[in-house]
């Protein structure tokens, strides 16, 4: 539903093309999701749309759970939509999540997502896979607090489980513990990337191994030992955060699958 055009006076990108539209150029809004488009790329956008609820905008900053859905699997729709992407078309690229990607189209997405509200803009316009990958850290390392942490989960606990106890049978056994004690949307999200980053691990062309992904998701999803953290603590604590990431991701895929179930087939298509 469509408006007539209107005059734009704060540049934005244009939700289909995904270029910006600059001060002063005419675009079109349609009146029931807020979708800004180019007055040219019409043509190219959805007959239909969902209109867009206000209590579903995102805030710009948050904990997980102020992304998550009202239901289970409690994991928020742009962690899966990226996650989507990415398995639709990314597992034949080398060094996925290593590789960045273009940092001013990573931000142009994230905020794009972000406003969405939950009806998101599709990706596939998204023409370099390693952006989406971009979107989805971006979005993770923006979170208030860390997604292996939580107000049910002391800053200490998830660390520890993975590095201070020796035995591995026992050390696998704390470490589902302190997993299944995360806040709700945590522990669901975390779920649903472990079982992500495991397929990605198993792609031979991705070269991503276990590892890697270890030392790339790990100061992502892991909290530092204190809560402001000198220069020196941050690089110290890194070797731990890339640990406890690899201990995550030894844990069977069936651990993972029992948090997100059988749901899992509609967060993401076989």
């Amino acid at each position: 539903d469509p408006v007539p055009p209107l005059q734009v006076i704060r540049p934005e990108p244009c939700s289909v093309c995904g270029s910006r539209i600059r001060f002063g150029k005419t675009a079109i809004k349609c009146c029931q999701c807020q979708l800004l488009l180019h007055t040219k790329c019409r043509e190219q956008c959805p007959s239909l749309c969902v209109p867009r609820p206000h209590h579903h905008a995102w805030p710009r900053e948050g904990v997980l759970a102020d992304f998550a859905p009202s239901t289970p699997p409690l994991v928020p729709t742009l962690v899966v939509q990226c996650v989507t992407e990415v398995e639709t078309r990314g597992l034949t690229e080398t060094g996925l999540y290593r590789v960045p990607g273009a940092e001013q189209l990573v931000r142009e997405w994230k905020r794009k997502l972000l406003r969405a509200g939950g009806v998101l803009p599709a990706l596939s316009s998204v023409t370099d896979i390693h952006v989406v990958c971009g979107v989805l850290k971006d979005f993770l390392r923006g979170l208030k607090e860390p997604l292996g942490e939580g107000t049910a989960s002391p800053l200490t606990l998830l660390p520890g489980a993975a590095t201070d106890i020796p035995d591995d049978a026992a050390g696998d056994t704390a470490l589902r513990h302190v997993v299944s004690k995360l806040p709700p949307a945590n522990r669901d999200t975390l779920a649903f990337l472990m079982l992500h980053l495991l397929r990605v691990s198993q792609s031979p062309d991705c070269k991503m191994d276990v590892l890697n992904l270890s030392r790339v998701f790990g100061p992502t999803l892991v909290g530092h030992s204190s809560a402001n953290p000198t220069p020196l603590a941050i690089m110290e604590d890194t070797p731990r955060q890339c640990k406890v990431v690899a201990r995550l991701l030894s844990l069977p895929p069936s651990f993972w699958r029992d948090f997100v179930g059988t749901e899992q087939e509609n967060l993401v298509p076989i």
